[in-house]
């Protein structure tokens, strides 16, 4: 399976609020086996969240979107996707009760606030579209098609993904590798994995750590554990950290 992700949000663009959410989902999603293959951050524009919305559905197998869902005038994610595949909003009866049913226990036993609320509003999603329903907060999700729109508080994102993960599911496989020999040495080795298994092959550095990060992907085990012996074997990577002082060692 392959997977996009669009966070939609000025206060992302600008730096206001770390994108901590798309870092989550592409862990989750790789730790069930999806290939993640875009992560785009929107502001909130309708027709530019509709735009991409209707691209990345015919591109990959599944989209998630979050951010911009609720009753704010900011919140335009949900008419964005049903603007994607011509569709009305709707009020859905089930996200409606689901509302409803939660300010009863915030007017009973929430903490004493009053909320002023445009329920059917809230309750809207696109026609056709199934509801998500949101045990952390008021706003549900959807899903319409491949499309998961998924609210951007994270509490809120992670339980209702947490609700559907058994959607996402893929054949892709990973292993890291530690090195602390330099990145330029390892360019020739990283290349011939790649090759001689049909594997993909990433270096990420961490100067802080001192060592390099090898990353190997594949599409079933047997050939991720022959990968990751060739390598371990042709750059005398380690499966743990290990750790070298470069700094230092530059400074001498």
């Amino acid at each position: 399976m392959e997977a996009a992700l669009l966070t939609v949000g000025d206060e992302l663009l600008a730096g206001d609020t770390e994108n901590t959410n798309a870092t989550w989902l592409a862990s989750r999603l790789s730790e069930r086996g999806v290939s993640v293959r875009r992560v785009l951050v929107l502001p909130d524009d309708r027709a530019l969240i509709a735009e991409h919305v209707r691209e990345y559905s015919d591109l990959f197998d599944a989209v998630i979107v979050t951010g911009g869902i609720g009753g704010t005038p900011d919140d335009v994610t949900m008419e964005a996707v049903a603007d994607a595949f011509d569709r009305e909003m709707v009020v859905d009866d089930r996200a409606l009760e689901d509302i409803e049913r939660t300010l009863k226990w915030l007017e009973d036993e929430g903490p004493d606030i009053d909320v002023d609320l445009n329920i059917e509003a809230e309750a809207s999603i696109p026609d056709g579209a199934r509801p998500l329903l949101n045990s952390q907060g008021l706003a549900p999700g959807a899903v319409l098609e491949n499309v998961y729109v998924f609210p951007g508080i994270p509490r809120e994102l992670k339980a209702m993904f947490d609700d559907v993960a058994e959607k996402f599911n893929g054949d892709a496989v990973s292993r890291f590798l530690y090195s602390t020999e330099p990145e330029a040495n390892l360019i020739d080795d990283l290349e011939e994995v790649a090759e001689k298994f049909d594997v993909t092959a990433g270096c990420y550095p961490d100067r802080e750590a001192g060592h390099n990060r090898l990353k190997l992907t594949a599409t079933d085990d047997e050939t991720l554990d022959a990968a990751v012996d060739w390598l371990r074997r042709a750059v005398g990577a380690s499966e743990t950290p290990v750790e070298r002082d470069w700094d230092a060692e530059r400074r001498e």
